[in-house]
């Protein structure tokens, strides 16, 4: 069956999973995940173990599982983790489909989890198939005014080429950036992974992959949701830092 959703909004059952009365569960869980990884154990076995213990529904196990990290991890991602003022007249990657749907979750009032790198995540999946939605323009231009405010730039948005409609959305994102006069610029590539964690530029990502193999970076969804969005649906899951860029 075609996607039609018109939104980005929260799954149906996330309000059972997530909503009021799950925090404490949820961030105990991402305590001992968290602990686990810490000490070497493996991501599936660490996830299984604190998944079956606290009888975790599937998707509150992926969000355990894309919010949480070892205190290693953490600790070396702060140190490549630029601010907005350090980005003023450096060129800036985006790492386009993990950016804006993140950011047009937040706007679609779906449950975003704040993880324990500080980055903020969505639970959104792919699968193969991307849909422009009715936040993703109003994103887009959080993304560039955001970026133009701080003087940011050059910007290069870095699309999957293997998802479906990565050529429409090339297309809306150019459409934006000439009537605002941005100069983005596109690279449209098999898997823009390979790029993104070798790159001198700072690139806008939560994928932990790039956060762990690649060096500067910038927590770009959530500075601009926190910014932004001051309705969105955010579920701390805990934070290793108690100070956090600007």
């Amino acid at each position: 069956m075609a996607d039609k959703r018109q939104n980005r909004g929260a799954d149906p059952r996330d309000e059972d999973f997530f909503g009021p009365g799950n925090e404490d569960v949820l961030r105990a869980a991402m305590d001992d995940y968290c602990w686990l990884l810490s000490r070497g154990y493996a991501q599936s076995s660490s996830l299984k173990i604190v998944g079956d213990h606290f009888s975790l529904h599937g998707r509150q196990r992926l969000a355990i599982m894309r919010g949480g990290c070892s205190i290693q991890q953490a600790l070396a991602r702060k140190k490549k983790q630029f601010t907005l003022d350090q980005c003023r007249d450096r060129a800036v990657a985006i790492d386009g489909y993990n950016t804006i749907i993140t950011i047009e979750a937040a706007l679609a009032g779906a449950f975003i989890f704040s993880g324990r790198d500080g980055c903020y995540r969505d639970l959104a999946g792919l699968h193969g198939s991307y849909r422009i939605v009715a936040q993703t323009e109003p994103a887009a231009k959080l993304i560039g005014n955001y970026l133009r405010e701080y003087g940011a730039g050059p910007v290069t948005w870095y699309i999957d080429r293997p998802i479906s409609n990565s050529g429409r959305l090339k297309v809306l994102l150019t459409h934006i950036s000439d009537e605002n006069g941005w100069g983005w610029n596109f690279v449209v590539a098999n898997n823009p992974d390979k790029t993104l964690v070798v790159t001198d530029e700072i690139v806008a990502t939560s994928d932990s992959v790039i956060l762990d193999a690649r060096g500067s970076w910038i927590n770009l969804a959530r500075l601009i949701i926190k910014a932004h969005i001051p309705d969105a649906r955010v579920i701390d899951m805990g934070f290793f830092s108690s100070t956090e860029p600007r």
